[in-house]
């Protein structure tokens, strides 16, 4: 997926260490579940997102776009997975 990071200095002086998922416009998929999703990045573009002397926005922003729906499968799972308290296999089985 794409994501940023960075670590930066607090006004205290402590080092923060954050990131983020960008997400955007849902597949046809994804948007009967929810109104957006994560950019998932074709295997190809992995190396252009995550190379830091890639400056070019335009080239970049080309990459931040729904992924194939044709490539995914969307399948019902237990309401446990609505807990973020939940942390098991049983988020992600089939049911």
């Amino acid at each position: 997926m794409a994501g940023l990071y960075d670590t930066w200095t607090a006004p205290n002086g402590t080092k923060i260490n954050t990131c983020t998922i960008i997400t955007t416009r849902p597949n046809e998929l994804v948007g009967e579940i929810h109104d957006r999703m994560p950019v998932i990045l074709r295997p190809e573009d992995e190396a252009i997102w995550l190379d830091r002397e890639k400056q070019d926005v335009e080239m970049l922003q080309s990459l931040l776009v729904p992924y194939p729906a044709d490539e995914m499968r969307a399948y019902p799972v237990s309401p446990l997975v609505g807990n973020v308290k939940n942390d098991s296999v049983e988020c992600i089985r089939e049911v």
